[in-house]
């Protein structure tokens, strides 16, 4: 039975894509659908955890999709991320459910978040959630409609950032490479703020690798437990 499960969700992947389409302000005004955000040219994942494409998706994110806005937020305030279903989707097509796992959020200071190349080290984390009393992140994020709050951290330096959003997917990832993982990055200029710079930082090809928990998982083994990958996230 685990066996035809497994095969159904892998079946599903096809039809079951998703992508950050679109960030809000604290006061849950939208910057914009794909204002201020990199996106690939489809919506598929990363399988790879080895890929340059780990950063942001895309090597590079050359496309119509790439908008070079930087949309302003406060230090402190909050800001939603929207995923979606495919480029134009709505709020009730978010990813198929099947496709359980974390959900994480970085952020990296970056000299232009516009047009800049996204770094590849220097990110720190600022929110995950994975498995909680039997329930997922990703179901959380379905049953809201696809958008996650999250705060950004009152004591950083005010500057341009990119902010990373990111999706695991864990109904294939019995085996390498089989975790699907989507992320995006958006353009962010940060306003008032601190002095206080992260002291963890993140490089993709290290806190991810073949043999790691985080991209070998099976999520029909009965298991209580996941580790989310990466740093805790950091606090003022």
């Amino acid at each position: 039975m685990k066996g035809l499960i497994t095969a159904l969700a892998i079946a599903a992947c096809v039809s079951a894509h998703t992508i950050l389409n679109e960030l809000y302000a604290a006061n849950g005004t939208s910057f914009g659908l794909h204002n201020c955000l990199r996106l690939p040219s489809y919506d598929g994942p990363i399988t790879d955890v080895t890929s340059s494409s780990m950063t942001c998706n895309g090597s590079p994110n050359a496309l119509d999709t790439v908008s070079t806005n930087v949309c302003s937020i406060a230090a402190g305030s909050k800001i939603t991320l929207r995923w979606g279903h495919t480029l134009t989707s709505g709020a009730e097509d978010v990813i198929d459910s099947s496709h359980k796992g974390p959900v994480i959020v970085y952020m990296a200071k970056v000299s232009n978040a516009g047009t800049g190349a996204p770094p590849t080290s220097g990110w720190f984390k600022i929110y995950h959630a994975g498995l909680s009393n039997g329930r997922w992140a990703v179901d959380d994020l379905i049953a809201n409609g696809g958008k996650l709050t999250v705060t950004i951290p009152s004591c950083i330096p005010a500057g341009q950032y990119l902010i990373r959003g990111e999706l695991i997917a864990l109904h294939a990832a019995s085996s390498y490479p089989g975790a699907q993982l989507y992320m995006e990055c958006g353009n962010l200029q940060v306003t008032g703020g601190g002095s206080k710079s992260p002291a963890t930082v993140a490089v993709f090809s290290l806190i991810l690798t073949a043999d790691d928990v985080a991209s070998t998982y099976n999520l029909y083994s009965g298991q209580t437990t996941y580790t989310i990958p990466g740093p805790a996230p950091f606090t003022c």
